[in-house]
């Protein structure tokens, strides 16, 4: 192979691979000098011109002439007075040899690494230059399609044909994608393993939820309306806060567009997602109310050392407070920051007497477990029994054996 032969390769596969030209003849010049270094233990004294359009290379190596006993002789850029008179006869002592280096005197072996050094350079170079790209993409929606499922994790192919990888993890419980299917996310993060580089995609995130807000609200995209806060169950339900910068735009009109008609497309694409759309206020007693929609807030206590807030509802409004699985209440305290406890706000005529509040069994029963109940809004033995155990398990993050010893403790007070 000859030197405009190897350079020509190498320039239509840098091209191929969107290489800039300084960055190819940097590359080239890299590896030429490198080997150089090898056959002739250093390049100080080498010039290397490389023009990668047309395919041509020269390598000058200049040297000094010394008198033939000097004790130079054997310096890098000295040469011997008898050995440059090869080159030209009429060459004297003192005066400067240019002899040009041509790629065939380094032997088939070290041209043939030199080709696959630059392969792997370029490979190298695409390799830092996508990491470099999505680095600065963090938190940007991109669209993709399924290339290959390979055991837990979905490889994306963007419009560059560079993969990506969706983790099984950072899905959406009820997606269900399939090879050659479009697929939308946010760059989640950005890895370098050995070299390569991990780009990870999320449509779990709340920053996914955000990004199609922006892509499908013009007024959030303009800056008319702001997200302050999402919090998610993915695939569940959300609870997303918003505030206006001008007064004549109702922020949450405005999201949830006529019948629902702007917010249709979100819910779609997050498999049906229940998302709660809710006006931001700076007034914590105020936001709360809204995080709880659709139930009914009677009142409140604040404790704002303990980042604890008391929730009194009508016994009707507890389960809407509560939502399914306790979904409602969990993603409120969330929004707002505080843990929510929802007590039944019940009149001392509808009092039973008969009954037990649960701090009375405190020495029975741990304290984290009654909190627990009052999580969902259960006060009393007999409204914790009014429950089966199955109830009991799905509204709590509590395990079968505590509820069944729960139910024998309560149980036995009342025969």
């Amino acid at each position: 192979m000859n030197s405009a032969e190897l350079i020509s390769s190498f320039a239509d596969f840098a091209k191929e691979k969107n290489i800039d030209r300084p960055t190819m003849i940097k590359v080239l010049d890299e590896v030429f000098r490198t080997m150089i270094r090898k056959r002739y233990g250093t390049d100080e004294n080498f010039d290397v011109i490389i023009n990668p359009d047309s395919g041509d290379l020269e390598m000058w190596r200049t040297r000094e002439i010394v008198d033939d006993n000097s004790e130079d002789i054997w310096d890098y850029d000295k040469i011997p007075l008898e050995e440059a008179k090869k080159i030209e006869p009429d060459f004297e002592i003192g005066e400067e040899v240019a002899e040009l280096v041509k790629l065939e005197d380094f032997g088939r072996r070290i041209v043939q690494t030199a080709r696959q050094t630059l392969i792997q350079k370029v490979k190298d170079l695409e390799k830092e230059g996508l990491f470099e790209k999505y680095k600065d993409l963090v938190g940007e929606m991109v669209s993709g399609d399924v290339y290959q499922i390979i055991g837990k994790e979905f490889i994306i192919t963007d419009g560059e044909g560079n993969e990506l990888t969706l983790p099984k993890s950072e899905m959406i419980q009820k997606d269900r994608f399939k090879k050659g299917e479009a697929v939308k996310a946010v760059i989640h993060k950005v890895d370098m393993n050995n070299g390569t580089p991990k780009i990870i995609l999320s449509r779990t995130s709340p920053v996914f939820l955000e990004r199609l807000f922006e892509q499908e609200i013009p007024e959030i995209y303009d800056g008319q309306i702001m997200i302050r806060k999402i919090v998610r169950e993915p695939g569940e339900r959300a609870k997303v806060a918003v505030e206006s910068y001008d007064d004549r735009i109702d922020p949450v009109g405005a999201c949830v567009g006529m019948k629902g008609s702007r917010i249709h497309g979100i819910v779609r694409e997050l498999q049906n997602e229940n998302i709660d759309v809710i006006n931001y206020t700076e007034n914590l007693e105020l936001l709360v109310g809204r995080a709880l929609s659709p139930a009914k807030v009677s009142s409140m206590k604040i404790d704002k050392e303990k980042k604890r807030i008391a929730v009194y509802l009508q016994p009707d409004q507890v389960s809407l407070a509560i939502g399914k699985g306790g979904q409602n209440i969990k993603l409120a305290g969330k929004l707002v920051g505080y843990e929510l406890d929802v007590y039944r706000d019940i009149k001392e005529s509808e009092v039973d007497d008969e009954d037990v509040d649960l701090t009375e069994f405190s020495d029975e029963i741990e304290s984290w477990v009654i909190l627990e109940l009052h999580k969902i809004g259960l006060d009393t033995a007999k409204q914790v029994l009014a429950l089966n155990g199955e109830e009991l398990i799905r509204r709590t993050e509590l395990e079968e054996g505590t509820v069944n010893d729960i139910l024998t403790i309560l149980r036995s007070e009342f025969e």
